[in-house]
């Protein structure tokens, strides 16, 4: 009996162990352009606002997500280095795009199979995030790099504070990545 009851714990605890680590992304990548010294560029401005769907209409023009994504964004810039541009020409324009999808993990389907029932083993439904951010050479017109981050969101579009501590944290380790000496 005491091991019926660890097997049908076991998923529960598996989904909240997932739930609470979506607070950080699972995933953090990036591309630099082929040949390209990033060390030739110290300044930056915002390009166009980007005009593509978040895919979750709570985000889709709301400026509070807007500004608290720009604003972690300069701040890890100017953490590498980098000063925004107040006049002429900058050496970089900064674009940033979120994407919001809903996600199935039917991993938890598979967890301790033969022990379990219907009620135990459900697929775990949750939102999922992108956040990319790109910066283009100005004079150029031309990526030179891209860094983003995805992973679970679950929790944080309805919870301002979730939000920013997602947003703070997907940004800081998207930066790490370029590189800069």
């Amino acid at each position: 009996m005491l091991r019926s009851n660890r097997l049908r714990l076991f998923p529960a605890l598996a989904v909240a162990v997932l739930t609470l680590s979506g607070c950080a992304a699972r995933s953090v990548e990036s591309y630099a352009q082929r040949g390209v010294d990033l060390r030739q560029y110290h300044t930056y401005s915002w390009g166009p606002a980007d005009a593509l769907s978040t895919g979750d209409p709570r985000l889709d023009n709301n400026d509070i997500f807007d500004k608290r994504v720009r604003m972690e964004v300069e701040q890890a810039l100017a953490r590498r280095g980098f000063e925004k541009a107040t006049t002429g020409m900058p050496d970089l324009l900064v674009h940033y795009h979120a994407n919001f999808t809903q996600e199935i993990d039917a991993s938890a389907l598979d967890w301790g199979y033969e022990y379990c029932s219907t009620a135990d083993c459900r697929a775990y439904v949750y939102d999922a995030g992108t956040l990319f951010i790109d910066l283009v050479d100005a004079r150029a017109n031309k990526l030179v790099w891209r860094g983003w981050a995805e992973g679970s969101v679950d929790g944080a579009i309805d919870n301002q504070d979730v939000m920013d501590a997602q947003i703070n944290a997907a940004v800081s380790r998207i930066l790490q990545k370029l590189p800069r000496t």
